[in-house]
């Protein structure tokens, strides 16, 4: 393997960002993959165990900090598995030639960056009407919102597969609203603990059909491990109000290019 340094000073910019603001990652470092030329199936596959091993760590940190709620976890799990099972079935048994498979992400990978600009941008508003609002989906019995948890990640499960984008800003968005009295930071938590298995499924599905690029995959791990690092100590110093909206406005940018 070949030491690549725009790749990894991609991994490394990438990894500064999720560091900084806690989003960002399959949202930017598909794309950027995309402008390196990477093909679409293969940028989405190498990213997708990039997320996995990446978000591994995290796991540890909030486990330790009691930041996680194993139930919701599983039940997530519990749609989105066998739900990217069934789209790399589906994408599989298909018979599109590579061109058209290509495409499809393609398309895909622009409309799941668009949404994600929205839950970035009304992340707050989402949030505040979840806690002052009393209306059926904040107010679900514990059986409601299971089947709603189960739900949610079976539309996860689909879109992850096909873009590598939604796991961490659409995930915990869609958390918000039905878990409005779980505090936030156990809410990331537990996407972050369901993103992994999620990515971790997709990711070996896509590998299984070649589109994995394991010497990119490594130098994108060498740089975003200490973007990561770097990142996450300068996040109190970060002006949050100004990063996340211009995170924001990039994604639906490239999304826009991609989907339309």
């Amino acid at each position: 393997m070949d030491f690549q340094y725009p790749y990894a000073l991609a991994g490394l910019f990438v990894g500064f960002v999720v560091g900084l603001t806690g989003v960002g990652g399959g949202s930017l470092m598909t794309p950027i993959l995309l402008y390196f030329g990477v093909s679409p199936a293969s940028a989405v596959g190498t990213d997708l165990l990039y997320a996995a091993i990446t978000k591994s760590g995290g796991i540890h940190v909030h486990n330790k900090k009691r930041n996680i709620d194993w139930h919701i976890t599983f039940m997530l799990a519990l749609g989105s598995v066998p739900a990217a099972l069934i789209t790399l079935w589906a994408l599989h048994a298909s018979g599109l030639d590579t061109a058209t498979v290509n495409k499809v992400i393609k398309k895909s990978l622009g409309w799941a960056m668009l949404l994600t600009a929205l839950a970035i941008l009304f992340k707050q508003k989402i949030m505040d009407f979840s806690h002052n609002n009393n209306v059926w989906i904040t107010r679900m019995n514990r059986k409601q919102q299971d089947i709603a948890t189960v739900i949610v990640g079976l539309i996860m499960g689909v879109i992850v597969t096909l873009t590598s984008i939604g796991a961490g800003a659409l995930g915990t968005v869609a958390l918000f609203l039905l878990y409005p009295l779980l505090p936030v930071v156990r809410l990331v938590g537990t996407e972050i603990a369901h993103a992994v298995p999620l990515t971790l499924v997709a990711g070996i599905g896509h590998a299984s059909f070649g589109n994995v690029d394991w010497g990119l995959l490594v130098n994108l791990l060498i740089g975003s491990l200490p973007g990561i690092y770097l990142g996450s100590h300068l996040a109190h110093r970060a002006a949050e109000k100004y990063l996340r909206p211009a995170l924001a406005l990039m994604m639906f940018y490239a999304g826009s290019k991609l989907a339309l």
